[in-house]
């Protein structure tokens, strides 16, 4: 890759994940749509499937859902380089946003805008976390596999109806996944 080139790949990488991680509001699970919209979707710097192994994985690891997809992504298109640009751009707006609040927490812990801001923040990432929820069903769905569906429905009631612990659910999942579908064909 050209000198040129390069800048300019590091620049757009900087500026999406950059832009990505300020306008993103509601936590990590938030973040995933708009990452693949843009390195799948847009960019097609990553193959579908490839993301969405990236994010799972991102989920399982300790740390912030958000920072580790981008420290993955940003490994998998452009090595170190990519994963500093890419962490560095995903870290600074939740890190202005902070010091920002720090510094106006008086004025804003008592202000009514901006409880209402928040209010109608949280709506809005409510609705995007409940259509990837149902995007993601769909997808396996459309597989017409029995045990991912399975997998979706027992996790779904292990959560919210017996009100298991969520770290349980998410280590029985894996064992399932490990000793059931190694033998099936999952693209």
């Amino acid at each position: 890759m050209a000198a040129e080139q390069q800048k300019s790949f590091y620049w757009e990488l900087f500026k999406s994940t950059f832009l990505i991680s300020a306008f993103t509001v509601g936590g990590g699970y938030v973040i995933i749509p708009l990452l693949k919209a843009k390195f799948v979707d847009q960019y097609h710097w990553l193959e579908d499937k490839e993301a969405l192994d990236m994010v799972s994985l991102a989920q399982t690891a300790p740390g912030v859902v958000a920072v580790n997809a981008s420290i993955i992504m940003g490994l998998r298109m452009a090595g170190w380089a990519g994963m500093l640009t890419a962490l560095f751009a995903t870290v600074l707006p939740p890190l202005v946003t902070i010091s920002l609040i720090a510094y106006c927490y008086d004025f804003a812990v008592g202000n009514t805008y901006v409880h209402y801001c928040l209010e109608g923040m949280q709506c809005g990432a409510t609705a995007i976390i409940i259509d990837v929820a149902y995007n993601l069903l769909r997808k396996e769905a459309k597989k017409k596999l029995f045990l991912p569906l399975a997998i979706i429905a027992g996790t779904f009631a292990a959560n919210y109806i017996l009100d298991l612990n969520i770290m349980y659910i998410i280590l029985f999942n894996a064992l399932l996944g490990c000793f059931f579908m190694q033998g099936t064909r999952y693209n």
